[in-house]
């Protein structure tokens, strides 16, 4: 992980993989420290420390948990969890940033809160998002990759993939043009 985290890569996966125990904001501060080059333990400055602190603070706010800092990702609902998983990676300033069905058992609200939130990520951060709410995909994606049953079906704008007769019938069991 430390070696893709040096590449600028970072994921979040369709099953949590947060320090549930833990505060929110140490899972943000551990992702941010470990960015840093800082580790857990040794010497460090406080002034470092303190701007680790304030980085992990910002990216609680920009995903909506400003609030939440103190609590034990245990007691998060699985919305914020995965909001909580978003500011992980973002701790680590990836180029590449990998989601994983970052919808997977959220609510429409969260999911929309959720698609906002990635809208709104920095354009120098390129997002690979594998995902089965479309809405979603159609909204967020500038380029589309549809896979039905590991084959390939198609590749291109969200227009496109729309007005795929093909994936219709892959998913809707027509070629007909829905309404």
């Amino acid at each position: 992980v430390h070696r893709r985290v040096a590449l600028g890569t970072a994921a979040t996966f369709q099953h949590s993989s947060l320090f549930m125990r833990e505060t929110v904001l140490e899972n943000v501060l551990l992702a941010a420290l470990l960015r840093s080059g800082a580790g857990l333990g040794g010497w460090r400055k406080v002034s470092a420390r303190a701007t680790e602190l304030a980085r992990a603070r910002t990216l609680l706010e920009r995903v909506g948990l400003p609030d939440r800092h103190d609590l034990a990702v245990g007691a998060l609902s699985h919305g914020e969890r995965r909001q909580l998983e978003v500011a992980v990676a973002l701790a680590t300033e990836p180029r590449l940033l990998l989601l994983d069905e970052p919808s997977a058992g959220m609510s429409p609200a969260e999911t929309q809160r959720l698609t906002e939130l990635i809208a709104d990520l920095p354009e120098e951060v390129t997002v690979l998002l594998i995902e089965h709410d479309l809405d979603m995909v159609f909204e967020l994606a500038d380029t589309v990759t549809v896979m039905h049953l590991g084959r390939h079906l198609t590749t291109g704008t969200p227009d496109h993939v729309r007005a795929s007769a093909e994936v219709r019938r892959a998913y809707l069991g027509t070629t007909e043009a829905a309404s």
